[in-house]
């Protein structure tokens, strides 16, 4: 067999593993908001099935006032309170990013569930204080733990749904 064969298979195999990588893990060096983070060496993070007010205005905010009658002055008041929570609770730590089935999203984002050092996953953790709702659009695997904590959340009137 050739030479550029082997070059050829030698290349895939070294990098198959890193696409087929079912976890990693690296340090939370940046909050771009509620559910999105920088990870060292690793790029931008989005937290999969869940959705956090955007700090301004967006189109979003309909959706929150349509199906949840969220007042856009509430959403503003959590995007503040989820990203100042992941500051002081996720910024500089070492995480543990794990992946479903689909690993990145339209704008190239790794979709990751996002475990912190003491083993809480802070996508859920999220969901149980009220600072984000449960992104429906898609199935995930965790999406019926993640419809709970969000009903948690909703019934001791916390955060999105005070």
């Amino acid at each position: 067999m050739s030479k550029r064969f082997f070059l050829l298979l030698s290349l895939l195999l070294l990098f198959a593993p890193m696409s087929q990588a079912k976890e990693l893990n690296g340090r939370v060096s940046w909050i771009y908001d509620g559910d999105t983070l920088k990870i060292d060496k690793i790029g931008k993070v989005r937290l999969i099935g869940i959705d956090t007010p955007e700090t301004k205005a967006s189109l979003r905010d309909r959706f929150y006032k349509e199906k949840f009658n969220i007042k856009q002055k509430t959403l503003r008041k959590i995007s503040k309170q989820v990203k100042k929570y992941n500051i002081d609770r996720v910024k500089g730590q070492k995480v543990k990013l794990e992946f479903d089935h689909t690993q990145r999203d339209k704008y190239g984002r790794l979709l990751a569930y996002v475990y912190l050092p003491n083993g809480d996953m802070l996508n859920l953790l999220l969901l149980e204080k009220g600072l984000a709702s449960v992104f429906r659009r898609y199935d995930f695997r965790h999406k019926k733990n993640f419809l709970k904590a969000e009903k948690y959340a909703k019934k001791k009137e916390l955060g999105l749904w005070e």
